[in-house]
């Protein structure tokens, strides 16, 4: 089971319709070109068309997976119930990185969003992610190790909303 915003499954029912209109639509003109090109055993147009049209339909397929097994987290609702107490989908969270020195240094800005929402350098992360998951659960003042490519990382948690 996967989790969305209402932003993310927005997002992803947009590229759905994009995909079932417009993209099958430009798929169908190419093939009907090359078609047109003559013999089709030996048509690179065709075969790249075919191949084109086999992947768009698998990702239609995917794409209508994923909207039928999400869950649609309201942010605005989750923090009424949680009363921004803890980390979850959907909470933003303050936070500064403590180094080996135990000095902390700035504050960074995260969001915790569904994987298929991930947008890490604008500070989208997901609750998949190693940082997600560490965040995930915990309150402010907390403090958290996460493994990261780089090594052992250290945060403190300055505020949820």
């Amino acid at each position: 089971m996967k989790f969305l915003t209402p932003e993310g499954l927005e997002k992803i029912k947009k590229e759905l319709q994009e995909r079932k209109t417009a993209k099958r639509q430009e798929i169908a003109r190419r093939l009907e070109e090359a078609k047109s090109l003559g013999d089709l055993a030996e048509n690179a147009e065709y075969a790249s068309a075919k191949e084109e049209q086999s992947f768009n339909e698998g990702k239609i397929l995917e794409l209508e997976q994923m909207i039928k097994e999400s869950v649609v987290l309201d942010p605005a609702q989750q923090r009424k119930i949680n009363n921004n107490n803890t980390i979850q989908i959907g909470s933003i969270i303050e936070a500064c990185q403590i180094n080996s020195k135990g000095i902390q240094d700035q504050i960074k800005t995260f969001i915790i969003v569904s994987s298929q929402e991930a947008q890490p350098d604008i500070g989208k992360i997901s609750n998949e992610s190693p940082l997600g998951m560490a965040l995930l659960g915990h309150q402010k003042d907390d403090i958290i190790e996460v493994e990261t490519p780089s090594g052992k990382a250290r945060y403190k948690i300055i505020k949820i909303r």
